[in-house]
């Protein structure tokens, strides 16, 4: 039960109040002064999107706040609007929360029927959903969404794989190309630093070669060094016999003579014994190996390690390809198996829906009398084939009804008026109940009254009153007949106070009732009669 709804900044409303009874709550006033805005309000805080403009001029923000008493507890929605962005914010219990959680939580809460979903009655998708919203079994609409999804699911990885096999199939040729170029180089990841590393190593040796070489070529020159010190190693002994004092310098002669003879045989060796490599690879092998790499690189804008994943790629893609006709065989075959099961949940829902369609027009005819339709009035369901997919039918029900004897049955789509419509739908809520009977969501009527006057008027009150008896009722009416029978009344008028235009919603007691109901029924002695009979009663 929604008992609490507070406006703040919204169009016309700068803050309003309504707290609201069970039974029946009706809201009068004149045509423009706002009642609908009560509405969309509700509809606001319910998920539905509004634009910024509708923010009061000169405030910040629009809010609607709600308190709805449920069963488990009570539950406070509180909806915020930007006048600067547009973008909203909603809170439950005071918890930031999401448009989809309120959305989620609308059926229990609001039942908003309006001019619109007259509108929508005139769908026949709409009047097939309605169908199945009194089917008895509802396993019946699992299997078939089940059966459903998985055929969408086959059918999208079908047109994938298409679409992935035509992508590669234009590429055939360019990625055979692709695939030879990398094959006949036949890179290795880490090749190139490896080659530039060994490289560098034979660079080094051939400098080491030719640097032992001019070694040598310093002690073997034209004056060779080892015999010079030979002969001053000689001279050296003699003088040290005579002279004591010059036995360091004798021993130092002789040392370094030793060391150039020690250094001359290790200049000899080989340049290649510096450090052994099982490599057979010449440094021009080297520079062709590393030029071949560079084109390679060059051509397919990648680098080396790019290049091997690449190799991959291409070679699962080609044979993908080679392979794709078999796995479209395999999901078609999964999509043959789906369409069985899908026809099997149809034909056990389309009987389902046959035989509760002839239920629900029973009762719809019952409720269409008491609404002031002829007693001859007949309602049915017309079902047409409809392909959902090749070899797939689906039975769609579309309403048709005889509002008079002798005529042939019509779409309500075709002959029904405005009025008809109106207690079409009023017949069809009437009709919904409660899950576990225990609690039921608000109703909200805005203008269910419309095209409808006369006698007919006293038979939509009389329904209206019964529904406000069983569940919660919100009605937007201009009829006194109607308003005459609520629990709460709500007035909404607009003023004009200075340069400002206000929309004011006030709960009227029991004298304000009847001087409303008296303008309602066109002011004057008859009104007050009307207004009076009306309490009266």
């Amino acid at each position: 039960m929604l008992e609490l709804l507070r406006i703040r900044n919204l169009a016309l409303i700068e803050d309003a109040e309504l707290e609201f009874s069970s039974g029946m709550n009706t809201l009068t006033g004149e045509t423009g002064a706002g009642k609908s805005f009560i509405m969309r309000a509700v509809d606001f805080i319910m998920g539905q999107r509004m634009d910024r403009k509708l923010v009061r001029p000169g405030a910040e923000k629009a809010v609607v706040e709600a308190l709805f008493v449920l069963p488990e507890g009570d539950c406070i929605i509180r909806r915020e609007l930007s006048a600067e962005t547009g973008r909203s914010r909603v809170f439950i219990n005071d918890k930031l929360s999401s448009q989809d959680a309120v959305k989620e939580l609308r059926p229990k809460l609001i039942i908003h029927t309006s001019q619109h979903g007259q509108q929508k009655l005139l769908s026949p998708a709409f009047q097939s959903e309605i169908l199945d919203t009194f089917l008895p079994d509802s396993s019946l609409l699992d299997a078939r969404d089940a059966a459903m999804a998985e055929l969408r699911s086959v059918l999208e990885q079908i047109e994938a794989l298409d679409r992935k096999c035509e992508d590669i199939a234009k590429q055939r040729e360019f990625l055979e190309f692709q695939k030879r170029e990398i094959e006949q180089v036949n890179p290795v990841p880490g090749e190139e630093d490896a080659l530039e590393e060994r490289k560098g190593m034979l660079k080094d040796r051939e400098r080491a070669g030719e640097c032992l070489r001019k070694a040598l070529d310093c002690i073997h020159g034209d004056t060779n060094l080892i015999d010079v010190l030979s002969l001053l190693s000689r001279e050296m002994d003699i003088i040290a016999r005579l002279y004591p004092d010059f036995e360091d310098d004798r021993a130092a002669v002789e040392e370094f003579r030793l060391r150039l003879h020690e250094l001359e045989s290790r200049l000899r060796r080989d340049p290649e014994d510096i450090e052994e490599d099982d490599s057979d690879m010449t440094l021009d092998d080297i520079e062709s190996r590393l030029f071949k790499i560079s084109q390679l690189k060059r051509k397919l804008g990648r680098g080396l390690g790019d290049i091997a994943a690449h190799f991959q790629q291409i070679c699962d893609d080609l044979s993908f390809l080679d392979a794709c006709s078999l796995d479209r065989k395999r999901l078609q075959k999964r999509e043959s198996e789906v369409c069985r099961t899908l026809s099997e949940a149809l034909d056990a829902l389309n009987k389902a829906r046959k035989k509760a369609a002839r239920e629900l027009c029973l009762h719809i005819e019952a409720e269409l009398t008491d609404l002031g339709f002829s007693e001859h009035v007949r309602v049915e369901y017309e079902f047409r084939p409809v392909e959902i997919h090749p070899g797939v039918t689906d039975y769609k029900g579309r309403l048709m009804w005889v509002p008079n004897p002798g005529q042939p049955p019509q779409p309500l789509d075709k002959i029904a008026s405005g009025g008809e419509l109106s207690r079409f739908l009023l017949a069809l809520v009437s009709l919904r109940r409660g899950q576990g009977g225990e609690h039921l969501p608000t109703l909200i009527f805005d203008e269910v009254d419309a095209g409808i006057g006369g006698l007919t008027l006293n038979s939509v009150a009389a329904k209206l009153r019964e529904l406000a008896d069983r569940q919660q009722m919100l009605l937007i009416t201009h009829w006194p007949q109607l308003a005459g029978r609520a629990e709460r009344h709500f007035s909404i008028v607009k003023e004009v106070e200075g340069n400002e235009t206000f929309t004011r919603c006030t709960r009227l007691d029991q004298d304000q009732i009847r001087e409303e109901l008296a303008r309602m029924g066109g002011g004057g002695q008859q009104g007050d009669a009307l207004a009076a009979s009306l309490l009266d009663r």
